[in-house]
């Protein structure tokens, strides 16, 4: 055999060794995944079982919560109603909902379903723990120092998020629905599935939507966003934000919208700062390569 020949079968044996050795490499990190999902799931699963257990207290205190005057949004207005003389439309004295049940099964699987969304809720900071854990090993020092805080930040962002859309915008949307009549002759008969289907999109959906300077910090980490092109398309970022107020709020009123997109409009300003951080640190380092 030729050396050039015995050079293309070393050079194919090596190549095919490399294959060899990404394939067993992609299907480690796919082992690896799925314990990080295993171990998340069973963290859910443990917080819906201590929900099911206390599930008094999650059904009196917070489920029907926005469905009594004494919610604390609701005592909230009344005390601005007073202070500023926004007149007595302005608080809240009653709701015209009574929740009924259509379904053999509707209320124990009522039960089930809030107690598996009470699950995620709180599971959401350990399952961002675990991500970091899986994409932890592939990133730089530098990265690490950089993304110091992930897990607290975007846990406290989700929080706020969550809290947000329960005692505002769900208060606002249940008082306004369930005061809004047609006509006298009809009165509000609502499934207890749909309204809590309600009040978890809204509550779940504003959680995400506060995530948006965590979003806006790893493209900007990896270049697909500039502060500049925020500020280029800010006016139609805002337009962007009133439609996505309009889905998050079931409820065409003014105030509920004012109340949706002035946090939203906060977070895109916050959202630029944290991308012209981010850009300021890569100059940096950039300039710091160059003169060393």
């Amino acid at each position: 055999m030729s050396d050039t020949n015995s050079k293309k079968l070393l050079d194919a044996i090596k190549q095919k060794g490399k294959n060899l050795e990404a394939e067993m490499s992609f299907f480690e990190h796919l082992e690896v995944l799925r314990w990080h999902l295993i171990r998340v799931a069973i963290a859910v699963f443990l917080f819906m079982v201590l929900a099911f257990v206390f599930y008094d207290f999650i059904f009196d205190d917070l489920i029907m919560g926005p469905l009594r005057t004494d919610f604390w949004t609701y005592r909230m207005m009344c005390l601005l109603a007073d202070k500023f003389s926004l007149g007595a439309d302005f608080c809240v004295t009653e709701i015209p909902i009574n929740l009924i049940n259509t379904e053999l099964a509707g209320q124990f699987t009522l039960q089930i379903n809030s107690s598996l969304l009470i699950g995620v809720m709180v599971g959401f900071p350990y399952m961002l723990y675990e991500i970091w854990r899986f994409v932890k090993p592939a990133l730089s020092d530098i990265e690490r120092k950089s993304a110091r805080g992930f897990v607290f930040f975007a846990s406290f962002l989700f929080a706020t998020g969550v809290l947000f859309g329960y005692y505002i915008i769900s208060a606002l949307s249940v008082n306004f629905l369930g005061n809004f009549q047609v006509s006298n002759e009809v009165t509000n008969q609502i499934t207890i599935t749909s309204y809590l289907s309600s009040i978890a999109t809204i509550s779940l959906g504003s959680g995400i939507v506060f995530e948006l300077p965590i979003i806006i910090f790893i493209l900007s980490k990896i270049g697909v966003m500039t502060p500049q092109f925020m500020r280029s398309t800010r006016r139609y970022a805002f337009i962007l934000i009133l439609v996505i107020a309009a889905i998050v709020t079931p409820t065409p009123d003014v105030i509920t919208m004012l109340a949706v997109t002035f946090p939203l409009l906060l977070l895109y300003e916050i959202s630029i700062i944290v991308s012209e951080n981010v850009q300021k640190r890569k100059l940096k380092k950039e300039k710091e390569f160059f003169n060393s």
